[in-house]
């Protein structure tokens, strides 16, 4: 009985590793996760703001419904995002608005790769690759017409990533 034990948590092990471990391709797999929080949440509201601090976002399987604030030329606002390490990180978006991040003294971060779709999934808007370091950076969205956007962020790679 313990050899059966034993053989099942061995295979169990295995499954868990190759179900997490590296993907021929990541990238998709990064796509399926960032749609399934789109769709399915869990939600967490903001309102964006576009003076003091902006409220803090997160990479933590969490869809953030951000609702954007009047400016100049329509809707927008910031939100903050604390970078634990320095990755590419994916932010999607359920609505295709222009996006903007800037590291914290406040210097323009490039976006490595934009798109305002996802074979995964029609839900995803908005998909935009972006080197981070650690630290906090501001994503500001915006102007737009659309009254709010959602917002999910995955780290690029998956290695080490845990369900």
């Amino acid at each position: 009985m313990n050899k059966k034990l034993l053989a099942a948590l061995l295979m169990s092990t295995a499954l868990l590793s190759a179900a997490c471990g590296d993907d021929e391709e990541p990238e998709e797999s990064v796509d399926v996760e960032g749609c399934e929080h789109l769709r399915e949440g869990p939600a967490v509201p903001i309102l964006a703001t576009t003076t003091g601090t902006p409220p803090l976002v997160a990479n933590d399987h969490r869809r953030y419904d951000i609702t954007l604030v009047d400016g100049s030329g329509g809707r927008t606002g910031s939100v903050t995002f604390a970078a634990s390490e320095a990755t590419d990180y994916v932010l999607y978006t359920s609505a295709d608005v222009p996006v903007s991040i800037t590291n914290g003294s406040g210097a323009a971060v490039a976006i490595e790769e934009s798109t305002n779709s996802s074979e995964t999934c029609t839900e995803i808007k908005g998909r935009h690759v972006v080197p981070l370091t650690v630290g906090t950076h501001t994503f500001t969205f915006g102007p737009t017409s659309a009254a709010s956007v959602n917002l999910v962020i995955e780290e690029a790679s998956h290695e080490g990533h845990e369900h």
